[in-house]
């Protein structure tokens, strides 16, 4: 009897091709509901998430109907587990992340193949290979069965695909009627997911990144003009108490390493976790800015350095760094160029990671010193590439060697997911929430912190300290929002949407040796950066297209806007497209007093997006600015002593 029934259902037509839809349906929506956080606020959102996985299931396995039956069934599972792969590499990418892969993301994952490792293989667990259970199933059946299926014919193909686009149809009709304008007007890829789903949004980026490619080919000088006047109507001009105040100085950059502001003066067991950075908040020549927010969408670290050198937002999929790494900029290396200054970076890493040999030479730097340059000792290296520590100490000698005037940055590593400590390296205790990623994260800030307060004696030894302007920023989050149970011990508050919203400043240092500074407290972000320091080189930056604003100037902006249309500001703080006020964390009654602000927000992520993804500085020069050519730059190193490689 058993054996009959079992052959029947082998004798059905379609029995392989749904039981893979099904299982892959089953699968992805427990995914949705265990792994991600996508914030569904209704019974038709419920609804949605529960149907969007269905048509590009049928979409997919649909294909392999395409073919006579001995292929077909291993296309079937083929293609099974090649979405499985998909779907778990987002899980895991979102484990950290909070965000979803992209196309421009596996690019990168090309580019950066080998040195993500660690961090990855720490979000996995055995219990993952749930994931991949009906891929073993099918490819059992598959052999098991061999030649008892039927037949489903190239019919079955045309009905497949018909139910396909017509399922999708469906849900897209849904989708806008609950969120209107849902694939043109979001920025937030979180929602298209809770929407449409992961596999219909990897389309969807598709489209958009062969779109993005047209885009160049068809732009032209009269792009620009918009922009120009948005930019001359909303420029803030500098304060000229400080304008100029380090005119002539040395620059250096160091991107503090996953750093959140709630650590500065943050005491564990009694101990200040950074009391050297403590000190500077109160240092007479140190302007701290403590309400400055990260703004880097998925390329972390490159988009943090993109935001600092360029003063336009960082791209909604993928990195800059990676896509468009052959347009054309007017950096802050470069524009310095023109006063007299010499540029280098500094690097524990090999200088492919993250494109940035490529990169660097499109923002004008002369120099790159990578780990060819340093000693990479096992024991002096960690996750990413050198610890901080020797990474600085070895940094002296090449930072001396450099024409001055000069402008520099510093990329630390150590402080890095998931910031465990090797043996030896640090003293300070760990925290007592139970999560080892936060209680870990008290540790590796600290050792950051003894690092920094190393370079400043160093630096200090070697003469170049009194002439020398350090701007310190952390670059974005360490502390990601899939742990907000242990955060919330941390901070002694639920970490509400809004709560988390918050989290996300950064501290920003600007130590000006003999310059009287102050501590800022008006919102700002990453962007702003750039023309406050120009201002304080004695550099107006009105003439060139950015979308920051001098954090010291009178008439600064405080609306800080995020990469998905979100923003905050004194007033107000919109997250999740919902509206709170930022002294209480209430939600706001009425909704449109947010609209303005995020209309604002909306249109300068458009129009630098313009700039990024048509390449649009290239028809555009500043006026006192001499335009740089990449092919000037080479980074290789030579034997003996360095030399300056610029005329």
């Amino acid at each position: 009897m058993q054996r009959k029934l079992t052959g029947d259902w082998k004798n059905k037509k379609y029995s392989f091709f749904f039981l893979a839809v099904i299982l892959f349906w089953l699968k992805t929506y427990f995914a949705y509901q265990i792994e991600f956080k996508l914030g569904i606020d209704n019974s038709l959102q419920k609804f949605l998430l529960f149907i969007n996985p269905v048509s590009s299931a049928l979409l997919f396995f649909g294909l392999a109907l395409l073919f006579r039956k001995k292929i077909q069934f291993t296309l079937i599972t083929i293609i099974n587990f090649i979405l499985s792969f998909l779907l778990y590499a987002n899980i895991v990418y979102y484990r950290f992340f909070n965000d979803f892969i992209t196309i421009p993301v596996l690019m990168q994952t090309k580019t950066n193949a080998g040195q993500l490792g660690d961090s990855a293989l720490s979000l996995m667990s055995f219990s993952d290979i749930f994931y991949f259970t009906d891929t073993i199933l099918l490819a059992v059946l598959a052999v098991k069965a061999f030649g008892k299926f039927r037949d489903t014919g190239r019919r079955s193909f045309r009905l497949a695909m018909l139910f396909a686009v017509t399922v999708f149809l469906f849900n897209l009709g849904l989708a806008e009627k609950d969120r209107p304008q849902l694939l043109s007007r979001s920025f937030d890829r979180a929602y298209l997911v809770k929407y449409l789903g992961v596999n219909n949004f990897t389309i969807y980026d598709a489209v958009q990144n062969i779109k993005s490619s047209s885009q160049r080919a068809l732009a032209d000088s009269s792009d620009i003009t918009e922009i120009e006047n948005y930019r001359n109507a909303n420029y803030s001009e500098p304060n000229p108490k400080y304008f100029g105040k380090a005119k002539g100085m040395n620059v250096v950059y160091i991107s503090l390493e996953s750093l959140q502001s709630f650590i500065i003066d943050y005491k564990l067991d009694g101990q200040e976790v950074t009391p050297f950075l403590n000190s500077l908040v109160k240092d007479p020549n140190t302007f701290y800015f403590g309400n400055v927010f990260h703004q880097t969408g998925q390329g972390k670290t490159s988009d943090a350095e993109f935001l600092m050198e360029n003063s336009l937002y960082p791209m909604s999929q993928g990195a800059v760094f990676i896509n468009k790494a052959q347009n054309t900029f007017h950096a802050t290396p470069a524009i310095l160029k023109g006063h007299g200054y010499t540029s280098a970076v500094f690097h524990g890493n090999y200088k492919t990671f993250w494109n940035r040999n490529v990169m660097y030479k499109a923002l004008g730097y002369d120099k790159f010193f990578d780990a060819e340059y340093y000693t990479m000792k096992d024991e002096e290296t960690k996750n990413y590439g050198m610890k901080d520590k020797p990474f600085f100490k070895e940094s002296i000698p090449l930072l001396a060697s450099l024409k001055q005037p000069f402008y520099t940055k510093f990329i630390t590593l150590s402080n890095h997911f998931p910031f465990e400590m090797d043996e030896g390296d640090t003293v300070f205790p760990k925290g007592t929430t139970g999560n080892d990623v936060v209680d870990h994260y008290f540790q590796s800030a600290n050792y950051m912190d003894e690092a920094i307060e190393q370079f400043f004696n160093d630096l200090k030894a070697s003469g170049l300290y009194d002439n020398t302007m350090i701007v310190m920023y952390g670059d974005h989050y360490g502390i990601s929002e899939n742990h907000n149970k242990a955060m919330s011990q941390v901070m002694g508050e639920e970490i509400t949407p809004f709560v988390n919203a918050q989290l996300q400043r950064v501290p920003v240092f600007i130590h000006v040796p003999g310059v009287k500074a102050e501590k800022v407290d008006k919102f700002g972000g990453q962007i702003d950066v750039r023309p406050t320091a120009l201002h304080l080189l004695g550099i107006d930056t009105k003439d060139f297209l950015e979308f920051g604003s001098d954090l010291l100037s009178p008439n600064h902006h405080e609306v800080v806007g995020f990469r998905n249309g979100d923003f905050v500001s004194p007033e107000v703080t919109q997250v999740n497209e919902k509206c709170y006020d930022s002294a209480t964390g209430e939600l706001v009654d009425d909704e449109a007093i947010c609209t303005e602000k995020a209309e604002r927000i909306k249109t300068e992520l458009e129009m630098s997006d313009e700039i990024v993804l048509k390449d649009l500085l290239r028809f555009y020069t500043p006026d006192d600015y001499t335009p740089i050519d990449p092919k000037d730059y080479e980074y290789i190193k030579t034997d003996g002593p360095v030399v300056d490689t610029q005329e």
